[in-house]
């Protein structure tokens, strides 16, 4: 179906939309969180890269990262038009995602990056490895 705007308006429109997080990988991880009784948690601190989930006690953050946005290597699709910017765009998406790690890792955070699939297809093994991780520190 063609675009119902010309591409000068179209780009205005989408440089417009603002991001507001992942919220419903947030909340089944939440919710995954709260059933394990795992506590001492806190989302969104104003820390480098803004991690999805912190254990400031554990020096541990957590992000759960979008198949689409981060380029999942098992669910990743490409689009099928405009390929040349969203190659661009998923590519820096990527970058960013090292550069923040790396950054963390230097100031002394641990750092665990979660897909999106991974909290739907096997949350046990997310809790575990969120678990072991915390544990570490103990």
């Amino acid at each position: 179906m063609p675009d119902v705007f010309a591409k000068l308006k179209r780009s205005h429109v989408m440089s417009c939309i603002r991001g507001r997080g992942n919220k419903d990988t947030e909340i089944a991880l939440v919710r995954l969180l709260r059933q394990n009784k795992i506590t001492g948690w806190r989302r969104h601190l104003s820390i480098f890269g803004k991690p999805d989930f912190t254990f400031r006690r554990h020096r541990l953050v957590i992000f759960v990262d979008g198949c689409f946005w981060h380029g999942c290597p098992k669910h990743s699709r490409k689009p099928g038009s405009n390929q040349s910017y969203w190659q661009r765009k998923l590519a820096g998406n990527r970058l960013r995602d090292r550069l923040v790690t790396k950054t963390l890792r230097k100031q002394g955070w641990r750092v665990l990056r979660l897909w999106e699939h991974d909290l739907s297809r096997s949350p046990i093994a997310s809790i575990y490895k969120i678990k072991s991780m915390l544990e570490e520190r103990d």
